[in-house]
């Protein structure tokens, strides 16, 4: 059976200062068991916790994330020098998933590069495979940009046979796809699910005065960016229930709860709204378990 769960990435100012366990027993609170970890520093003390949470809370985990490379001054871990220690974590946590949560910058500079990180990913997918876990892709707005006529998650999906993906809906919708018809595209290949809403605001009061004062740019900026947020489950454009069904319909495992910036609202206050949703469309037992 499918899980609804989160993406801890939400959480992680709240885990640099509280620590894994304060944090993950308040997400229990909130009413969800399933995590997916990324953006956590996966430090000796975090795991023990991340596995004590396991045992504790009943706390699940979806997936760990893992970048290709990364600057030598970085401190994430990448497939490309920790590829054993990563698998072990998996293990440790009791998931066999691990996901690519973006290409690296230097994929983008070139139809070569991009080709390169392809060939590099079905590389690692492969020697995962091996491992018994499956490495999922998560996809931006910007692979849908275009190499030859051709969309760049079409390319990586075409190069990286042994590649897995993870379909985050709001990028999806953002880059002008239907976010049900391209589950339904990756029937067979989809790990995961980002349930993120999509929503489109209303100019707020101060770019409405900043334009009337006499400032031209104000209201440009705003139609450009700032009128499409990031959204709580229900509260934005999506229609969830057939997004969900077709998640499960094509094979996805976990549907994640996910939203980039909460605009100035508590973030559990947003878990709990968009748990509070899901199960009002019914699908309530996949969060409970």
């Amino acid at each position: 059976m499918a899980r609804i769960g989160i993406q801890l990435m939400m959480l992680r100012d709240h885990i640099a200062e509280q620590g894994v366990l304060p944090v993950l027993e308040r997400v229990r609170e909130t009413g969800y068991s399933v995590v997916e970890v990324s953006q956590i520093p996966m430090t000796a003390q975090n795991v023990a916790d991340m596995e004590r949470a396991r045992t504790e809370l009943g706390i699940e985990y979806a997936a760990i994330s893992a970048k290709t490379t990364a600057p030598p001054s970085s401190q994430d871990q990448t497939l490309a020098d920790h590829f054993d220690l990563l698998v072990e974590e998996a293990q440790t946590l009791g998931t066999s998933m691990i996901r690519i949560g973006m290409m690296p910058i230097e994929a983008m500079r070139s139809p070569e590069a991009f080709f390169a990180f392809c060939d590099e990913t079905e590389q690692y997918a492969a020697r995962m495979q091996e491992a018994g876990i499956s490495l999922s892709y998560h996809n931006h707005h910007v692979e849908f940009a275009r190499i030859d006529g051709r969309t760049l998650l079409e390319h990586l999906r075409e190069k990286a046979p042994s590649l897995r993906f993870e379909i985050d809906c709001h990028w999806v919708q953002r880059g002008g796809r239907d976010p049900e018809r391209t589950l339904r595209q990756f029937d067979g290949v989809l790990d995961m699910v980002h349930l993120k809403d999509y929503r489109i605001t209303l100019p707020p009061a101060e770019v409405l005065a900043a334009m009337d004062a006499g400032d031209t740019t104000a209201f440009p900026t705003y139609w450009q960016g700032s009128i499409v947020q990031f959204a709580e489950v229900g509260q934005g454009t999506l229609d969830w229930a057939p997004v969900i069904e077709q998640g499960i319909a094509s094979g996805a495992e976990h549907l994640l709860v996910e939203q980039d910036l909460t605009y100035g609202r508590d973030i559990f206050e947003s878990l709990a709204m968009s748990r509070a949703h899901l199960v009002e469309l019914g699908y309530g037992a996949l969060i409970d378990g």
